[in-house]
């Protein structure tokens, strides 16, 4: 049974706290902000309920501030509800703005509490497992750099660039746009015998194809009108390193033609030159059209195909990658809220159902954009899908609220409800920001959530 501490100096709110709660936690109390700590570091709470006007300064907030601050320092987790009297808001406030998780005003209504208390235990698990990942993420020191990957797919792809890594021979990556072809290129030649030489990359479809000659092959002092001096092409840069050719499948014919001479012969001619010179270039090639099927369309050549891709890993999309999702949407969200110094620890359930039900076109390069985006624009520590730029309330909306056969009556419940569910998503669970937000008072939206059968 989970435990909440309770630190209360009131015989009789007490005994209220322990009637009303016995049945659903595991109760721990304390009367003084010494007790308190001591209670907290043995047992560590999830969450506490705490009075601000504690002995030896009751009608002061100091002892409760002092005794939040202290617990958030021990665990900057830990969930504290902060009980205030009547007319005491101010302090309820200053203590949020302190990190307590929220606050309530005497005289205390359990009903409305135990909401609370279950939302605080339902946010310290979901922070607690994204810090988790995050931690275990920074920890993971990964031979292959920045790819991360625990499902099947991703595993094999991680054996075949150990295999591979170790040779020399040409190796062919293939997948969608964001999947991450480059990282793969780059992870071969950082466990190869190459790792202290030159890692070059170009991406093939970037170039106008009169001047892509030049940039793969150099060319010499005169060869063209602006040819002042002699250049080296990236495969003499390369040398003894690795060269990586993205969207190798949009090089021109007569280009394929000069690769394929370079793979057969380890040779290269500049543009304008007749000398033959040797070079030890890997070269680890890209794409992610269907190379066969341009093979068999006669746009690309079938030996250089086979030249290329004496080893192919095919990358799989983001959308087959299961729990991978999340795992890479927490190392994102590690490295940008750092990067950007904000306070954002994690992902609504909301946020987290939308990633995983997403279909991302853009795969991993998209979900990283969509991350970086989030820690940018959100304005709470928790990321939900309007963060994220996914219109999921929209969605829920279109999917569940038609018009049709539906009285006046019925359209308003159903409108009703959908807000309540948005505005709740959007503010972490906080139901006092809910009710502001609404524009309705902390009792009115309870008697809705409640109304609504919304699961809290």
């Amino acid at each position: 049974m989970e435990e909440v501490l309770i630190v209360e100096d009131s015989p009789e709110i007490q005994t209220q706290f322990k009637w009303g709660l016995k049945d659903n936690y595991g109760l721990l109390f304390a009367t003084s902000v010494d007790e308190a700590l001591r209670v907290f570091r043995r047992k560590k709470p999830k969450v506490v309920i705490l009075d601000l006007g504690l002995p030896p300064k009751e009608d002061s907030p100091e002892e409760g501030l002092r005794c939040l601050e202290a617990m958030l320092g021990i665990d900057p987790l830990v969930k504290t509800v902060v009980v205030t009297g009547n007319n005491e808001r101010e302090y309820g406030l200053k203590a949020i703005q302190l990190g307590a998780y929220d606050f309530y005003q005497k005289p205390v209504k359990l009903e409305e509490l135990k909401i609370i208390i279950k939302r605080a235990f339902h946010l310290y698990r979901l922070e607690k497992e994204n810090r988790y990942l995050q931690e275990e993420l920074q920890k993971k020191s990964t031979e292959f750099g920045t790819i991360v990957g625990q499902c099947p797919q991703m595993q094999e792809v991680f054996s075949t660039i150990r295999k591979v890594a170790s040779s020399d021979v040409s190796v062919l990556v293939l997948g969608e746009s964001g999947t991450g072809k480059e990282l793969v290129a780059r992870a071969i030649h950082s466990l190869s015998y190459r790792r202290e030489g030159p890692f070059i990359s170009i991406n093939c479809g970037a170039i106008p194809e009169n001047l892509l000659e030049s940039e793969l092959f150099g060319f010499e002092r005169g060869a063209f009108t602006g040819a002042y001096t002699r250049v080296r092409g990236k495969i003499e840069y390369a040398d003894r390193g690795t060269l990586f050719l993205d969207e190798i499948g949009e090089l021109s014919q007569p280009l394929q033609v000069k690769l394929l001479r370079f793979l057969q012969d380890k040779s290269i001619q500049r543009v304008g030159g007749r000398e033959d010179i040797p070079v030890d270039t890997r070269i680890i090639a890209a794409t992610n059209r269907d190379l066969e099927q341009e093979v068999r369309d006669g746009r690309f050549r079938e030996d250089l195909y086979y030249r290329l891709g004496v080893v192919t890993i095919k990358l799989p999309p983001l959308r087959q990658r299961g729990e991978d999702i999340l795992l890479l949407a927490n190392l994102f969200l590690y490295r940008f809220s750092s990067e950007f110094r904000k306070p954002v620890r994690g992902f609504t359930t909301s946020a987290i159902d939308t990633m995983k039900g997403y279909h991302w076109p853009g795969n991993v390069r998209e979900l990283e954009n969509r991350v970086q985006r989030a820690v940018i624009m959100a304005e709470s520590p928790l990321i939900g899908p309007a963060d994220l730029g996914f219109d999921s309330e929209l969605n829920e909306y279109n999917a569940s609220f038609s018009l049709e056969d539906l009285t006046l009556k019925e359209a308003k419940n159903q409108l009703e409800r959908l807000m309540v569910l948005k505005v709740l998503r959007e503010s972490e669970g906080n139901v006092a920001r809910a009710a502001a937000r609404l524009g309705v008072s902390r009792p009115t939206l309870y008697d809705l959530i409640k109304k609504h059968s919304i699961d809290t």
